[in-house]
C-alpha cells in the first residue's frame, strides 16, 4: 500500500538535486534576500497583482526539471495505490498546515532551519512529528495507507 520505492534501482542523483535545491536555495537568498518556501511562492503566483519574474521562473524550473532530467534518464517508475479521496484529503490538509504553520518543509525545513530560526526549528519538528503520527494511525490503527 502507499508509495513503494524500488530500492534496488536506488541512485545517488538525489543527492545532485539536493546540492542543486541548496545551490538555488543560497542563490536566492543571497541575491534578492528570499527565502526559497514552495507555499509562499506559489500563493503570491496566485494573486496576480503582485507577481515578480523570479517566481514565475522558480515555479517553471520545478514543473520542467523532471523534462530536463528525462532528456539524459528515464524518470523512475511511480506507483500510487492510495485512493483518490485520501490523495486530495491529505493535499487540502498539507495546504491547510502550510497556512496555519506560514511556511512549508522548503521554507521551514531547508531555509529556515540553515539560519538557525527557532520558529523554523518549531515548525520542523512539529510537521515532522505530526507527519510520523498520521503514517502511524493511517497504517497501524486505520489500514489505510
Amino acid at each position: 500500500m502507499g508509495i513503494q520505492i524500488d530500492w534496488q534501482v536506488f541512485t545517488p542523483i538525489s543527492l545532485v538535486g539536493g546540492l542543486i535545491l541548496g545551490v538555488a536555495t543560497v542563490i536566492l537568498l543571497l541575491g534578492i534576500g528570499r527565502i526559497a518556501g514552495i507555499s509562499g511562492i506559489t500563493s503570491s503566483l496566485l494573486k496576480p497583482k503582485r507577481v515578480e519574474m523570479w517566481q514565475v521562473l522558480f515555479i517553471a524550473g520545478l514543473v520542467l526539471s523532471p523534462l530536463l532530467y528525462s532528456v539524459f534518464r528515464p524518470l523512475p517508475d511511480i506507483e500510487v495505490t492510495t485512493s483518490l479521496p485520501l490523495l486530495i484529503a491529505a493535499g487540502l490538509l498539507v495546504g491547510f498546515g502550510t497556512r496555519l504553520g506560514s511556511g512549508c518543509t522548503s521554507g521551514h525545513g531547508i531555509c529556515g532551519n540553515a539560519r538557525l530560526s527557532p520558529r523554523s526549528m518549531v515548525a520542523t519538528a512539529t510537521f515532522m512529528a505530526f507527519g510520523i503520527i498520521t503514517v502511524f494511525i493511517g497504517r497501524q490503527v486505520l489500514g489505510l495507507i
